[in-house]
């Protein structure tokens, strides 16, 4: 199925986002059987993206979807959500809201014997792609091309 750039289909919707006071994170198209487009969207609101600010976002984006035509004529499905607690980062404002707190850390090969630990996120560096962290008292830094995946530390308990 032929479909229009992520990048475009995002610049068409980020004026609806704005309007509704909330980020659009991130625009997926899967394709298949049963193609689908999803919109994630972000704030810094207290509460989050709950399901009222979805249906908000889902219904004042339709007009806008249905006169750009991400997918030139065929049937998709349109999803909105919010990437959850636990999504990696990806932006710079994902490191930099971080700062100062518990992130959860996946290398791709081991840093003293570990891949995966709990740190605190103390600096970001985009410019040098580097973090430096707080593990229990041993501060280092890390190239961002170590990171398989870097997250906010969610506590269960």
């Amino acid at each position: 199925m032929k479909v229009k750039q992520t990048e475009e289909i995002a610049a068409a919707l980020v004026p609806v986002a704005q309007e509704l006071g909330v980020e659009l994170y991130e625009v997926v198209f899967k394709q298949g059987r049963h193609p689908s487009l999803t919109v994630f969207l972000d704030t810094d609101r207290e509460g989050g993206i709950d399901l009222n600010t979805c249906e908000a976002f889902h219904n004042a984006a339709d007009p806008v979807l249905d006169e750009l035509d991400p997918t030139f004529g065929q049937p998709y499905t349109f999803n909105v959500s919010s990437p959850g607690l636990d999504r990696p980062f990806k932006k710079d404002s994902d490191y930099l809201r971080n700062i100062g707190k518990k992130v959860e850390i996946k290398l791709y090969a081991p840093y003293k014997g570990e891949k995966y630990f709990d740190a605190v996120l103390l600096e970001y560096n985009p410019v040098a792609g580097n973090v430096t962290v707080d593990r229990s008292g041993e501060v280092f830094k890390l190239n961002l091309t170590q990171i398989v995946k870097m997250s906010q530390f969610i506590d269960f308990e």
